[in-house]
């Protein structure tokens, strides 16, 4: 009887990893926001990671966080770690690309809770008087986040993420 038991789980098992390598290889979340306020106010709030503890979703939720700052003050080469004992982990982001007013592209380097690499984008438009704001984060779908997937809605967990960093950025932009 153990014998079958054994045999079931390790059946189930290899199950659901032949069933998380059919998914994709990549991953995009992708959430967006309009907030009243000018592309360059928002702007200014995305390019400076010194700006990022009065918004960022892992700066706000955990009050262990500590970030380390180098190269450019904002802007391309701008470059922050973070690490703390809660969810954020431990990791590295470099602005990679910053076009005023309009885009900034952020490489972003997970250490823990496992090694990742994703690209995070924030798009400005005006949008009649007000600014809509799209983050995109792409990257590799590893297997380890294949199989979660299966139990759980990634693009609903971290789109949660998205849309508290949203609107904080959105409580932060209209009231200063």
């Amino acid at each position: 009887m153990l014998l079958k038991i054994v045999i079931a789980i390790a059946v189930l098992i290899v199950m659901v990893f032949l069933f998380a390598a059919t998914r994709p290889s990549t991953f995009s979340i992708r959430r967006s926001v309009v907030i009243n306020a000018s592309p360059e106010k928002i702007f200014g709030l995305i390019n400076d990671f010194h700006n990022w503890s009065r918004w960022a979703p892992h700066d706000t939720e955990d009050p262990t966080m500590k970030r380390t700052y180098s190269g450019s003050i904002s802007g391309s080469g701008a470059v922050s770690g973070w690490q703390g004992k809660g969810s954020t982990g431990k990791g590295q982001m470099s602005i990679t690309e910053s076009v005023p007013f309009s885009r900034v592209s952020v490489e972003t380097y997970f250490e823990k809770p496992f090694k990742a690499h994703n690209v995070n984008e924030f798009v400005l438009e005006p949008d009649v008087s007000a600014t809509r704001v799209t983050w995109t984060m792409k990257g590799p779908n590893l297997f380890m986040m294949k199989i979660m997937s299966i139990f759980v809605n990634m693009d609903r967990m971290m789109g949660k993420h998205f849309e508290t960093g949203l609107n904080n950025l959105k409580k932060v932009a209209e009231s200063s």
